[in-house]
C-alpha cells in the first residue's frame, strides 16, 4: 500500500470521527436545555438574562452549579433549632413596621445562618451559598438574592436607586418562601417539631399561633401567610 493511500485513509478516518463527534454533541445539546429549564425554573431565565441572552453560556454556568452542589445532602434541624429560627423570623417581620431596613438586614443574616445549618456553604461565602441554594431551591432562591441586595444597600443609595419600603417589603415576602422551605422538617426527619401547623401544613411558631397584634389573631395579607407587620400600609419608611 502506497504512502499516499495510507495518508488518505487516515484523513478520511479523522474526518469521520470529527463528524460523528459533532453529530453526538448536536444530538445531546437540545436535551440539556429543557432539562435545565425544568430543574431551575425562573433561575434559568435569570441566568440567560445575566448572559445577555446567551443560552449556551447560561446553561454552562447552571451545569457547573449542578456539578459542584448537586450531591449536597441537606441536614435536618433539631426541633429546638426550628423553633428558634421561626421566632427570629417572626421578630424580624414585626420589626419591619418601624424599622424596615433593620428587619431586612436581620432576614438576610437569618437566611444565611439557616442555610449554613442545613448544610449549604457558609454564609460568609454568599455567592457560593446562593449557587448551592439555586440547585436545590431554584424556585425561591431569588428571594434571598433580593433581600441580600436590599440589606447591603446604604440608605442614600437605596433612595437614589428607588429601593424604598415597598421594595423591601416585597423582598421580605419573596424571602419568606425560601425560609419556609429551609425551616420545615426534612422528609426523613420524622416531623418531630412540636409547634402548631397551619392549614396548609407549614409550621408556625408559638408567637404566630398567638397572633402578632396584641394577642389578637393577626389578619393575613394576600396569599394567606404574610403577617400584619408586612402589610404595605403599616410599614414606615426608614
Amino acid at each position: 500500500m502506497s504512502t499516499g493511500l495510507i495518508i488518505a485513509l487516515i484523513v478520511i478516518a479523522a474526518v469521520v470521527v470529527i463528524i460523528a463527534a459533532a453529530m453526538t454533541l448536536r444530538a445531546r445539546g437540545p436535551r440539556r436545555g429543557p432539562s435545565l429549564k425544568r430543574r431551575f425554573g425562573p433561575e434559568y431565565d435569570r441566568a440567560v438574562a445575566r448572559h445577555d441572552g446567551d443560552a449556551t453560556a447560561a446553561e454552562r454556568e447552571l451545569t457547573e452549579r449542578v456539578h459542584r452542589h448537586g450531591d449536597l445532602r441537606e441536614r435536618p434541624l433539631e426541633p429546638a433549632q426550628r423553633e428558634q429560627y421561626e421566632a427570629r423570623w417572626t421578630a424580624a417581620q414585626e420589626r419591619f413596621v418601624d424599622s424596615p431596613r433593620e428587619a431586612v438586614a436581620e432576614a438576610d443574616r437569618l437566611l444565611a445562618e439557616l442555610a449554613g445549618a442545613r448544610g449549604f456553604p457558609d454564609g460568609g461565602q454568599y455567592e457560593e451559598q446562593l449557587a448551592a441554594l439555586s440547585v436545590h431551591h431554584a424556585h425561591h432562591v431569588d428571594g434571598y438574592r433580593r433581600v441580600h441586595r436590599a440589606a447591603h444597600l446604604r440608605a442614600d443609595d437605596a433612595r437614589d436607586g428607588g429601593t424604598g419600603t415597598e421594595d423591601m417589603r416585597e423582598a421580605m415576602v419573596a424571602a419568606r418562601a425560601l425560609f419556609e422551605e429551609l425551616v420545615r422538617p426534612a422528609r426523613h426527619d420524622g416531623g418531630g417539631h412540636t409547634g402548631g401547623r397551619r392549614e396548609d401544613g407549614r409550621h408556625q411558631s408559638g408567637r404566630h399561633r398567638a397572633g402578632l397584634n396584641g394577642g389578637r389573631k393577626a389578619p393575613a395579607a394576600r396569599g394567606g401567610h404574610m403577617p400584619w407587620a408586612l402589610h404595605r400600609r403599616q410599614a414606615k419608611e426608614s
